[in-house]
C-alpha cells in the first residue's frame, strides 16, 4: 500500500552534505514520504566548502542515491547551485537524465510565474571576500557541532532541542537586518520582473510572505534549510506549504525505508545508468 503523498514540486535546499550539522536522517525520512513530480534542490545541498573525506556518513551518501531514485522513477530534479556547492556551476545547463543543473530558474505554475534561486548573489562578503565568508562558515560549522553535543545531552534528558545559532541569529541586530534587507531585494527584483513568486535559500530562515511595493505585490519563500530548521516547501494545489519536519513528520516513515546498504560502487552504478551529460539551452 502506498503512503506516499503526491506533491507537485517539493523545494529544499541548505542541506550542507558533508557537515556536522546536517540531518540527514531526517531528510530521508521527508523525502521517503513524498512522490514529487518535480524536486528542486536550490543551493548548498553538499557542502563543498566544508567536505571532509574523513567525514560523510552512511546516511548522507543515502541522501544522494535517493535523490537518483527519485530521478530514476521520473522525478524531475533541478539542482541550483548555491555558494558552497559552486564548484557545479561549471556544469551549468546540463542534464543527466531527468537532473539538470542551473544557476536559477523559472517555471509556471498554474498560470503563475515562479522565480527560484539560492540568493548567495546577494552577499557582499561572498562576492567581495570569499575567504572571509569560508571563514564563518567553519565557525558555523564548529558552533553547530557544539549544539549537537548540547543537544545530545538535552535529549537523553527528556528535554527540547536548543538551536545556539538561531538564538544567536534571532537576538543579532545585524543579522536581522541582513534578512530583512535580503527578503526585500529580492521581492523588489521580482515585482520588477512580473514573478508571482520567488523561491530562494540561503539564509537558513523559512518563510512565506506577500511582500508588496508601489510597483506591485509578489510572495517571498525560502525553504530554510536542513542544519536548524528541518523545513522544505511544497506546492500542490495552486499553494504552497512549508513543511516543518518537528510538526508535519509521518511516523510511518523511516530514515532507512527504501534504503538499502550502499556504497560508492552502488552511487556510481546509479549515476552511470542514465543518459550522458547535454547541453541545454534556457531562456532564464
Amino acid at each position: 500500500m502506498n503512503l506516499k503523498r503526491k506533491v507537485e514540486v517539493a523545494v529544499i535546499s541548505d542541506v550542507h552534505l558533508g557537515t556536522y550539522g546536517c540531518h540527514a536522517k531526517q531528510l530521508l525520512t521527508y523525502l521517503n514520504s513524498i512522490e514529487p513530480k518535480r524536486l528542486i534542490l536550490n543551493g548548498d545541498i553538499i557542502d563543498i566548502w566544508q567536505f571532509k573525506k574523513r567525514y560523510f556518513p552512511k546516511a548522507h551518501m543515502s541522501v544522494i542515491k535517493k535523490i537518483m531514485d527519485l530521478a530514476a522513477n521520473g522525478t524531475e530534479v533541478i539542482y541550483i547551485t548555491g555558494n558552497h556547492d559552486e564548484m557545479l556551476r561549471k556544469f551549468t545547463d546540463c542534464e543527466i537524465g531527468n537532473i539538470s543543473i542551473v544557476n536559477k530558474i523559472v517555471l509556471e505554475l498554474d498560470g503563475k510565474k515562479a522565480w527560484f534561486f539560492h540568493g548567495d548573489v546577494f552577499d557582499i562578503s561572498i562576492q567581495n571576500a570569499k575567504w572571509l565568508a569560508k571563514l564563518g562558515g567553519w565557525g558555523y560549522d564548529l558552533l553547530i557541532l557544539l549544539n549537537s553535543g548540547v543537544n545530545w545531552f538535552l535529549e537523553k534528558s527528556g528535554k527540547e532541542r536548543y538551536s545556539l545559532s538561531k538564538k544567536i541569529k534571532n537576538s543579532v541586530k545585524g543579522a536581522i537586518k541582513y534578512i530583512n534587507d535580503f527578503e526585500t531585494v529580492a521581492t523588489d527584483l521580482a515585482i520588477e520582473n512580473g514573478y508571482d513568486y520567488v523561491v530562494c535559500g540561503h539564509i537558513h530562515q523559512p518563510k512565506m510572505i506577500v511582500k508588496e511595493n508601489k510597483h506591485g505585490k509578489t510572495i517571498y519563500l525560502n525553504s530554510g534549510d536542513w542544519v536548524e530548521n528541518f523545513t522544505a516547501l511544497e506546492y500542490q494545489f495552486k499553494r504552497w506549504k512549508i513543511y516543518n519536519y518537528d510538526e508535519d513528520k509521518l511516523a510511518p516513515f523511516h530514515a532507512d525505508e527504501d534504503i538499502k546498504e550502499i556504497d560508492v560502487k552502488d552511487l556510481i552504478a546509479a549515476i552511470t545508468i542514465v543518459e550522458p551529460p547535454k547541453k541545454k539551452n534556457k531562456s532564464n
